[in-house]
């Protein structure tokens, strides 16, 4: 049913850390360029699937999974598109191991070590910008290093990563983690 799409699997920050987060995009979003996008940790990154599939392995992976607690040690710069400015957390078992058991359920290899960040800038930016925009974020919120803060939200995304205006990435579906 349904031909392939590429999807991901987010995890979606608390409303109150999530508007904080978005402040802080926009303002950087309105001096170093770039899309927009909403803020997540991605937990299982872009692969082709099926709608139905994808989906499904969502349902399955919720049910699974209990919340959990993430803690940011700061703002951090990477050298590609997507990792351009974003807050690096602290790669604490209960991150590693919800990613590592989402992989498995979605069939997803990474090829790099999982490294739990929520990114707050998507761009080509070079090194001294990426330093500048670090800075202002700092400068913006100083008070996220140290932040902890509860998942309890999984959602599918639609993530197309060839598109970089983002405007086709949309949401599909978004599952509560239980606590029991």
């Amino acid at each position: 049913m349904g031909s392939e799409a590429v999807y991901s699997v987010w995890a979606i920050p608390p409303e109150d850390v999530g508007s904080r987060c978005t402040n802080l995009m926009t303002a950087l979003r309105s001096e170093f360029g770039g899309p927009s996008f909403h803020p997540h940790i991605t937990v299982v990154g872009a692969i082709k699937l099926t709608p139905d599939d994808a989906l499904a392995k969502l349902r399955s992976a919720c049910q699974a999974l209990r919340p959990f607690h993430v803690t940011v040690d700061g703002v951090a710069t990477g050298t590609f598109f997507y990792q351009c400015v974003y807050l690096l957390l602290r790669p604490d078992p209960h991150i590693l191991e919800t990613s590592a058991y989402c992989c498995t359920r979605f069939g997803y290899a990474n090829s790099t070590p999982y490294m739990p960040h929520l990114s707050l800038l998507y761009g080509d930016l070079t090194d001294q910008q990426k330093r500048k925009a670090q800075e202002r974020a700092n400068a913006i919120d100083d008070s996220l290093a140290g932040l902890t803060f509860p998942i309890n939200r999984l959602a599918l995304y639609k993530t197309d990563t060839e598109d970089r205006t983002l405007k086709s990435w949309e949401k599909i579906a978004e599952c509560t983690l239980a606590p029991n």
